[in-house]
């Protein structure tokens, strides 16, 4: 079993079909038998069309679990409750993005945004800072792919009080390193209360490659997929949650030169990474997170000096693995059964009030939002890779801000939740337009009249 990545050109949509749905049409055409589509972005577009990266699950044919849904499901809410005012901040993995690419350095922009929810629902990436996790309170730990089903309509979100969290690390050669794994855990278990009904070895561990697409993105590949599923589907009963720990074999010499970079070089852990956790999630429905294990000793203790502040939770780690057991801790559960969605526990598409994303950021959560009329803040300070024009996108009048900043991006949340008019604070404020209709006058009254 394994999981890869594709990059694949797709020709811009008719107008008579939703742009989410000619995705859907042409990515099946790309697909060979067998293969699983589980990651999806859109890396650039323009008059050409749209270069795009799809991370595909392969060997899965003669095993006992299968996906439920397919990524491109979709399922259109009828409204939107306003209750509550609950967002979602994605900053996705391994497109170097200035806040939040590296060492949960996008966890203050999250607090702030926090400030103005009632739930912030926001993915790994964003508060992972190796034995590091400051999210903010009412902050909710969702995987990447999950939030991207919640979108789409396809599953909903139970918050819980607490998860057992099951740790599942590589057999490693050198055991000092899995002892760092298991005295995380036990460290969790002692001063954050967690539920850890234990450590499971595998032996061989799968394999994860870090490598990096043609766009410059973090992406990989993941070979022995099917032992560690089936220590998770023979275990279900024991845990709610699966943090994961595991050796990512990247380039020789390439840790240092990210550390040594300044933030120029792209954290290449993270893309492999998202990857795993998306089929986890996505085969199982249970929450998931991976952290990567130092390849020895010696890396785990290396001193590479004052580095980038945006790094810096990383060059003060061991373990790198705290952050995704707290997070994991109270990661809210994954309601697949529609019957359970009106459930006043049940966070679904129709409770969320807007997406807030980094700009030029285009994969299923903003394709999601676009169709069901969510609001979408792209955020422009928080440059990537990423080389797409959201306003070329069909969103209707209304749903798509560009802001410079989280600071101006609260100030637009702010706006959303008190029902102001975001034009109306803004000066100069545009004319009241003015239409003239003819109704066809007397004969037209009389056709009422007779009807």
């Amino acid at each position: 079993m394994e999981l890869i990545e594709k990059e694949l050109h797709i020709p811009l949509p008719k107008r008579t079909i939703s742009i989410l749905k000619h995705f859907e049409q042409m990515i099946k055409e790309h697909l060979f038998l067998g293969e699983i589509p589980v990651r999806f972005v859109v890396t650039r577009s323009g008059l050409d069309g749209f270069s795009c990266e799809l991370g595909i699950l392969t060997g899965l044919e003669n095993t006992l679990i299968q996906p439920q849904t397919s990524i491109f499901d979709f399922v259109q809410r009828d409204m939107e409750n306003v209750s509550g005012f609950n967002a979602v901040m994605i900053v996705p993995t391994g497109i170097g993005a200035e806040i939040g690419g590296h060492a949960g350095d996008a966890t203050p922009a999250a607090r702030l945004l926090a400030g103005i929810c009632d739930k912030l629902i926001l993915h790994p990436n964003v508060v992972n800072a190796s034995d590091i996790n400051e999210m903010p309170e009412n902050g909710l730990y969702v995987e990447g792919s999950v939030i991207s089903r919640l979108l789409m309509g396809t599953i909903g979100l139970q918050e819980v009080r607490s998860n057992r969290v099951l740790l599942v690390i590589g057999e490693h050669e050198d055991e000092r390193v899995s002892e760092l794994a298991i005295n995380a855990a036990s460290a969790a278990r002692a001063t954050l209360g967690l539920d850890c009904p234990g450590v499971v070895k595998i032996n061989p561990p799968i394999y994860l490659q870090a490598e990096y697409s043609s766009s410059g993105s973090a992406v990989g590949r993941v070979e022995g997929l099917e032992r560690l599923l089936e220590v998770l589907y023979n275990r279900r009963s024991e845990f709610d949650a699966v943090a994961l720990a595991s050796k990512v074999d990247i380039s020789e010499g390439l840790t240092a030169e990210y550390f040594q970079s300044g933030g120029e070089i792209i954290n290449p852990w993270g893309g492999v990474e998202a990857m795993l956790t998306h089929s986890i999630s996505l085969l199982l429905n249970i929450p998931s997170a991976h952290a990567p294990m130092a390849d020895n000793m010696e890396e785990a203790n290396a001193l590479f000096g004052i580095v980038d502040p945006r790094m810096s939770a990383e060059a003060v780690s061991s373990c790198f693995l705290h952050c995704v057991l707290k997070g994991l801790y109270k990661s809210p559960g994954i309601i697949t059964d529609r019957m359970l969605f009106t459930h006043p526990g049940v966070i679904t598409a129709a409770d969320i009030s807007c997406l807030v994303i980094p700009d030029g950021c285009v994969g299923l959560p903003t394709l999601a939002a676009l169709e069901q009329g969510i609001p979408v803040i792209a955020v422009r300070e928080n440059r990537n890779r990423m080389k797409n024009d959201l306003e070329k996108l069909p969103f209707a009048p209304g749903k798509l801000f560009v802001v410079e900043n989280y600071l101006e991006a609260v100030g637009v949340m702010t706006a959303l939740k008190s029902g102001v008019s975001v034009p109306s604070v803004r000066r100069p404020l545009a004319e009241t337009k003015i239409t003239t209709i003819s109704t066809g006058g007397a004969d037209r009254a009389k056709c009422f009249a007779e009807g």
